[in-house]
């Protein structure tokens, strides 16, 4: 019985620390280029032409397709100015961190984790095939 109580105490303990903590992150809120993300579609474009997709969602996850057209997915955190991406479909270990542009009129052009130039792009809407 007493570690049943004890059991309830500490898990209402780390509650009362998680609620205030998680209220705190939803307030900060995402930075912009994680919030000009929300609805549209993270374009990364390869220097042959093809492209891979993202769409980030607010609780965190993202969705995507592949340079072949197949499903991606995982999870998304922002670290400074970046966004950084795991991914668990197909599970890739590590993560992938880029400054995502916030301004469909203005692409960045970067490294991917090979050193092959991308240039990463916002289209409005989501969109699959690229360009729409």
């Amino acid at each position: 019985m007493n570690r049943t109580l004890l059991g309830l105490a500490a898990s209402l303990a780390v509650s009362a620390i998680a609620t205030p903590l998680a209220a705190y992150a939803a307030e900060r809120g995402p930075n912009a280029n994680v919030a000009a993300a929300f609805g549209n579609t993270v374009v990364s474009i390869d220097p042959d032409g093809r492209s891979r997709k993202v769409w980030l969602k607010a609780d965190g996850t993202w969705t995507g397709l592949s340079r072949r057209g197949l499903a991606l997915a995982g999870k998304w955190s922002v670290k400074g100015e970046k966004v950084c991406l795991s991914q668990s479909k197909p599970r890739l270990f590590g993560s992938l961190c880029q400054v995502f542009p916030a301004d469909p009129k203005v692409g960045i052009d970067t490294k991917d984790p090979t050193g092959a130039s991308v240039h990463l792009k916002l289209v409005k809407g989501h969109i699959e095939k690229y360009p729409a």
